[in-house]
């Protein structure tokens, strides 16, 4: 009855918008039947199912993929561990856990029986979603003793994923010409996110420091790299930095990419970082002083928790952003997952497949992008209640 009347007061209240209700209508349902149509009948997947590994990892040697396993066990063990921690409310109550239950039968269907893919594949994954899963359970029944020790576990977690992936020290060794698709943009977004954030936070207390030279340089670092394009950077990057430096040193192109988003990304979010400190009341700071804190505990106790509470939604998008914005590095010889697309889209059998190729690669932004988003109103919502 509720949205028979919400219909009624805002799309029906008078003949205008009722006739433009029904013409809205009909050319939404065109569309999406078009639309429709096209992704049953005329649409080649193939083009997706015969390269799924190489949208995913690329060029990475096959015999290896069980390291990539282990990367993305630990990964989601860790991220549903957090996710438990930071939740308040029981997840897998008796409300819910029918719902849930069918979500992840449905997942289960379509990369089981659906998406064809070797036996070890969906072993893992099945093996995968228990440990998401237990993380998840984990999390919250053991959030107390897990809180002080979830920064160390995802810093100790970093150095093993890159051992995995690289090789060394007793693993075979994998060039970082081989590290492709999914895998390098996920890779290259996470290590430009870390990084860039305490950098940006560094300058933006740095542009409201007294001290004249420190705010003169966080200034016109932060003007001038903010005044320069992103493919500008990553040009001046790969190409101009290798001049300036000793002929027997050469840098990896990978790690050059990663140095140009990083500088990039900490100007902008130095700026908003500033946003957060510019709102923080005067009064605060003068309390914090009055009670004997120092400089450095006034800015981790007082200043900080406040200002970066303040500025979340502009931090996630800035992080959105950098995610989206390693597309980038395809136009300097990256192969990440756009260059994969364009190296798949140059396959004789698959000439002209541009829609199917870039509506999967879109679906995959949308997934992180969307969750990146969700995660942050959770965390706000945390921090607010």
């Amino acid at each position: 009855m509720i949205k028979l009347t919400w219909l009624r007061e805002n799309l029906f209240n008078n003949w205008y918008n009722c006739l433009l209700t029904v013409v809205c209508s009909i050319f939404l349902f065109w569309l999406f039947q078009g639309f429709a149509i096209w992704l049953i009948t005329k649409a080649q997947w193939q083009v997706i199912t015969v390269n799924l590994p190489l949208f995913l990892v690329g060029r990475f040697p096959q015999n290896l993929y069980w390291r990539i396993w282990l990367v993305l066990g630990i990964s989601t063990y860790l991220t549903a561990i957090t996710g438990g921690v930071f939740t308040k409310k029981a997840i897998f109550t008796k409300r819910n856990s029918l719902i849930f239950g069918f979500i992840i039968g449905v997942l289960l269907l379509v990369l089981l029986l659906i998406i064809p893919i070797p036996f070890i594949s969906r072993f893992s994954l099945l093996l995968i979603t228990g440990l998401i899963v237990l993380g998840v359970i984990i999390g919250q029944k053991f959030a107390q003793i897990i809180t002080p020790w979830l920064s160390l576990m995802w810093l100790l977690s970093f150095p093993v994923i890159i051992w995995l992936i690289g090789g060394g020290l007793g693993l075979q060794p994998v060039s970082t010409n081989l590290w492709n698709g999914l895998l390098l943009t996920l890779l290259i977004a996470i290590i430009s996110i870390v990084l860039s954030f305490p950098i940006g936070v560094f300058l933006a207390l740095g542009r409201t420091s007294n001290l004249p030279v420190v705010q003169w340089f966080s200034i016109l670092y932060i003007e001038i790299v903010r005044g320069l394009p992103l493919i500008g950077i990553l040009f001046l990057a790969q190409v101009m930095l290798p001049l300036f430096l000793a002929a027997d040193l050469r840098l990896d192109r990978l790690f050059r990419g990663i140095v140009g988003l990083i500088l990039f990304s900490a100007a902008y979010m130095a700026e908003n970082v500033r946003g957060g400190l510019q709102s923080i009341p005067r009064g605060q700071i003068e309390a914090g002083k009055a009670l004997g804190l120092n400089t450095p505990l006034l800015l981790t106790l007082v200043i900080l928790p406040q200002a970066l509470r303040a500025v979340i939604p502009a931090i996630v998008g800035q992080f959105i952003g950098l995610f989206k914005d390693t597309s980038l590095l395809s136009l300097v010889g990256l192969v990440e997952l756009t260059g994969m697309a364009r190296s798949i889209l140059a396959q004789p059998q698959f000439l002209g497949r541009y829609a199917e190729v870039y509506l999967f690669i879109g679906l995959i932004y949308w997934l992180f992008c969307y969750s990146m988003s969700l995660a942050a109103k959770k965390l706000e919502n945390q921090l607010i209640s």
